[in-house]
């Protein structure tokens, strides 16, 4: 192996790991964007459940306050 292809081999490795740390880095950063999503989805639904429980209480209520006006 000569000098020149010695050298040409070492920038390609370099090459490839600078490649490969900033493909690395881009996963890293998807990774977090997904777990942010996920939590931001997770306190959605939280929330959507609270208003469902909500909706359904105020419903029974009205039903109860229905209900006694019809019997009097």
């Amino acid at each position: 192996m000569t000098i020149k292809s010695l050298g040409a081999s070492m920038a390609a490795m370099l090459l490839v790991s600078t490649l490969s740390v900033g493909c690395s880095n881009s996963a890293e950063k998807r990774a977090i964007r997904a777990e942010d999503a996920a939590r931001r989805a997770e306190a959605a639904a939280a929330r959507v459940e609270a208003a469902a429980q909500r909706a359904e209480a105020a419903a029974e209520k009205a039903e109860r306050l229905f209900s006694k006006g019809m019997h009097k």
